[in-house]
């Protein structure tokens, strides 16, 4: 008679049970760690809003739209460009370098993300943000400044303005987008390499500071090319000298400042950030769609009308130029001191 092991089968049993344990154990693990792998491939999952820390009609915000629409085409999900200005661009930028860290909130900021914090150290108070608070993504653009004068006024020349500026010693006046803002800053340079003193109008933004002279209210402004030269084909403005190293493309007979004999120049530029913190796939995937974006047929049609060259750079690359150019503008701040005038509205 054939014996059988009656230990055999509760044994085999829970051999069989075991192994299916660890085979369910298996699928289980993979939908366990999922959450954040699967929550960073669904970026963006709902809105970006991208700030633009100015008014609407300046460079920042004319940038932005463009770029924004492109992204928004990239991702097939909503970006938003807001407007939250004030304090020369403090406002925005401050937003930005305090929300939270998950790319959902970026930042179309201009080269004074640079000059804020080091006015704030001028004046010994509280840094409305600090420079490392932010990441670079891309640098989109990168104007050389262009200065113009109301067509009003009987300035045809540089070398006719600076006599009219000696001669009448802070009496000329220039709006900008605020105090230590990027126009403030290059009509300062200008004004210490000439050696003259001009009366300083800040406004909350380049597009109230440009709506100034276009009033008559101010006799001259820098700007980035975008912004004033629908204003020169109309004869509004009249342009004297542009700041970048060489002239401007859509202002071939316009000298620049070097061509004149001063030793200045001054770019506005204008780049995407986001918050420290931010994850490396999200950076990533901001950086990828920031890349695409400069190369939508769309996006390049509209820099093309707004006669603003794109300037990308990645974001090494740009966080190379941003430093060298932080550097100049930290030095020159240091020069000029504190200045403690209130905005016009």
């Amino acid at each position: 008679m054939k014996k059988t092991n009656c230990a055999r089968g509760p044994i085999s049993r829970r051999r069989r049970s075991i192994g299916m344990q660890l085979v369910l154990a298996l699928m289980i693990l993979p939908l366990a760690m999922a959450p954040s792998a699967f929550g960073q491939e669904r970026f963006p999952d709902r809105t970006i809003t991208m700030v633009a820390p100015f008014p609407p009609g300046g460079v920042a915000d004319l940038t932005a739209r463009p770029v924004a629409a492109a992204m928004e085409r990239i991702l097939k999900s909503p970006v938003v460009v807001v407007n939250k200005t004030g304090a020369a661009g403090a406002v925005g930028m401050s937003y930005v370098a305090n929300s939270k860290p998950d790319g959902y909130t970026v930042l179309m900021a201009l080269s004074s993300i640079s000059i804020i914090p080091e006015a704030d150290k001028l004046f010994d108070r509280k840094p409305a943000y600090t420079m490392d608070q932010l990441l670079p993504i891309a640098l989109i653009s990168a104007d050389p400044t262009v200065f113009v004068v109301n067509a009003e006024r009987p300035w045809k020349s540089v070398k006719e303005f600076v006599a009219e500026a000696k001669k009448r010693p802070g009496e000329i006046s220039f709006s900008s987008s605020g105090v230590y803002g990027t126009l403030h800053m290059a009509t300062e340079m200008l004004a210490h390499a000439a050696g003259i003193k001009l009366k300083h109008i800040p406004y909350g933004g380049a597009g109230p500071a440009l709506t100034a002279i276009l009033g008559g209210h101010v006799d001259t402004l820098a700007s980035g090319p975008a912004v004033v030269i629908p204003h020169i084909k109309s004869g509004k403005l009249r342009p004297l000298a542009g700041w970048g190293a060489k002239r401007v493309a859509s202002l071939p007979d316009l000298a620049t400042f070097k061509e004149l004999g001063y030793d200045i120049e001054f770019y506005i530029w204008a780049g995407v950030f986001a918050p420290r913190g931010t994850s490396q796939p999200v950076l990533k995937k901001l950086r990828d769609t920031a890349r695409q974006a400069v190369n939508d047929p769309e996006f390049k049609s509209a820099m093309e009308k707004l006669q603003t060259p794109v300037a990308y750079m990645d974001a090494p690359e740009f966080q190379k130029f941003w430093d060298k150019d932080a550097k100049m503008l930290a030095d020159a701040i240091k020069r000029m001191g504190k200045i403690e005038i209130k905005e016009a509205k």
